[in-house]
């Protein structure tokens, strides 16, 4: 008696229980039984049975005490540890260093408060494999005041890892806000959370692939420019650069700062001119659209920028879409100031007086930021207006332009190169993101002591650091462009940016070559996470001491901690 599987073309083969005797010469096949609709575990217990092997059950044997999700938690522990993560925050173990690494590794897992931090890190197998699963708040408390003290340290390690002379480093800023009123670092400014709350500014400085490399924390009524004299001090005295190039956006890197910037004869820059700037250039004559006529960018050359390149860039693509949406804009600002006008000619038994009919229409004429291109004309309670047809077309004859300035020479960087590098902060504002996004969750902040909230920054800028690299790693299972790098060296740097064939292969697919799915990266750990350690009790032995078993890692799990072999090397830096 045994059991054969017969081929069934394109249907799925059938299991048979089977008996063959032998008649003389031939063999003769009998079928007792079709097994098909077996599961595959009782189709392997049935033929060790008719092998002659012993079958007891598993729960006779030993008993599972406890399963603890673990694949997650070994993906992001081994990039730590290829990262030389917890060299680089102490070269000697202590209590405070493993609570940390705990820190930054559960920032990726479950982001949440320190209190909720303590217990999260015990739904897995990362408290147990830092030895952290005791902790309390208090501990993690203490923890950011001794990594704060050690950040300058950190960052100029980081600085010697991936920023060397002459190369580009990216720097944005942006805010989150502050839970509470304590915190004196907690002001009322641009907050970028969009929300009415005291928030805390932070400054990112990244090297030209958008690793993090420093995070600076500032009060929340600090305005962009001011954080970037620090950042230069950095750069060269703590980091050691005799030469490096700033990129920073148009509204950090003003006027004065750029002026700061040339006290410092090895700090070079590359940034963008405001709108005002640019339509002086265009009145001046220095911008023409007959520059555009062989190129989508030219390099110009102005007496109000002594010693600076500026490369004017056209889009046509970008001017058609600032068009459609100013045109959007002043249609529906139109409309709302019809509506406040018929609704001022029914009041006459109580007409609105010229005050209160002025605030209205300031409302409506700043909802949609178009105000300069309207002319309103208030009398005894009744409104009129027009467009201002000469400021609009203003406007629309820079639709598409813009212009970077750099100080750096051509025999340093080509014009198209200049503005690549410009193009790069996407990649700041990419981890900006992540730090704000559900993969990070920076806010909300309720710590309440500075040394507190900057070790918590700093937290966050290590774990986008350790998931930076693991995405570089598990591109081939993510939607990800996997050519992207490459092709930010080599494609059109005024055209929009477009997916490679590869990536837009992967959106259409969803699948690998070889057929594993395709994930987001929260989805890729959470299918890491099924792969668990099961803490287990020989069940004749109960006072017998337990022992651990992993289950089996599916395809796509192994293929996953393949990849990540593949991450760089740091344990010896």
């Amino acid at each position: 008696m045994y059991i054969d599987i017969v081929p069934n073309r394109t249907s799925r083969p059938a299991i048979l229980l089977r008996v063959a005797t032998r008649e003389g010469t031939r063999i003769r096949k009998r079928t007792l039984a079709n097994l098909s609709d077996w599961a595959p575990e009782q189709i392997e217990a049935l033929r060790r049975v008719l092998r002659g092997e012993s079958l007891v059950a598993p729960e006779s044997v030993f008993t599972i005490e406890r399963s603890l999700p673990h694949g997650h938690a070994q993906a992001v522990l081994a990039t730590m540890r290829r990262l030389g993560m917890a060299r680089l925050l102490s070269p000697v173990r202590c209590r405070e260093r493993d609570l940390i690494e705990a820190m930054i590794a559960e920032r990726l897992l479950h982001p949440g408060s320190k209190l909720a931090t303590t217990r999260t890190w015990t739904t897995s197998t990362l408290g147990d494999e830092l030895s952290v699963d005791g902790a309390d708040v208090d501990e993690l408390y203490q923890a950011l005041e001794w990594l704060i003290k050690r950040q300058e340290k950190i960052q100029a390690t980081l600085a010697r890892r991936h920023l060397g002379d002459g190369e580009v480093a990216l720097y944005d800023v942006s805010s989150s806000s502050y839970e509470g009123r304590t915190c004196t670092l907690a002001r009322r400014g641009h907050n970028r959370d969009g929300e009415k709350l005291p928030c805390i500014v932070y400054g990112m400085l990244a090297d030209r692939e958008g690793r993090p490399i420093a995070v600076e924390v500032c009060a929340g009524n600090t305005g962009d420019p001011k954080t970037v004299p620090a950042q230069v001090e950095r750069l060269q005295e703590r980091f050691g650069l005799s030469r490096v190039v700033l990129v920073g956006d148009r509204g950090m890197l003003t006027k004065t700062q750029i002026n700061v910037l040339r006290e410092h004869p090895g700090v070079g820059w590359i940034s963008a001119l405001r709108g005002p700037a640019i339509r002086a250039l265009v009145e001046s004559g220095a911008i023409q659209m007959s520059l555009f006529d062989e190129r989508n960018l030219a390099e110009i050359a102005s007496s109000e920028y002594p010693g600076e390149r500026l490369i004017v860039c056209f889009n046509p693509l970008l001017a058609q879409d600032r068009r459609r949406t100013r045109d959007e804009l002043l249609a529906a600002t139109d409309k709302e100031l019809e509506a406040i006008a018929r609704a001022a000619a029914r009041r006459t038994r109580t007409p609105l007086s010229d005050a209160e009919l002025g605030v209205k229409v300031g409302r409506a004429i700043n909802h949609y930021k178009v105000a300069k291109h309207f002319e309103i004309e208030i009398r005894d309670g009744r409104l009129s207006w027009t467009r201002r047809l000469e400021a609009i077309e203003e406007e629309a004859a820079l639709d598409g332009i813009y212009v970077i300035r750099t100080s750096e020479p051509k025999e340093r960087l080509e014009a198209a190169d200049v503005v690549r590098g410009y193009k790069r902060l996407t990649t700041v504002e990419r981890a900006f993101r992540c730090l704000k996004g559900m993969d990070l969750r920076v806010r909300p902040i309720y710590l309440r002591l500075e040394d507190r909230i900057r070790g918590h920054l700093l937290i966050c800028m290590l774990a986008y650091y350790v998931e930076w690299h693991m995405r570089q790693a598990l591109a081939p299972l993510l939607f990800a462009d996997e050519e992207l790098a490459n092709d930010r060296d080599r494609r059109d740097p005024v055209a929009p940016a477009q997916p490679s064939a590869h990536a837009r292969r992967k959106k259409v697919l969803r699948v690998d070559a070889e057929d594993l799915p395709l994930h987001s990266f929260a989805s890729l750990l959470a299918d890491l996470a099924t792969l668990c350690r099961n803490t287990c009790r020989l069940t004749s032995q109960p006072s017998a001491p337990t022992f651990d078993q992993l289950t089996q890692p599916t395809t796509l799990q192994r293929r996953a901690f393949e990849l990540l072999e593949t991450v760089p090397m740091y344990a010896h830096r």
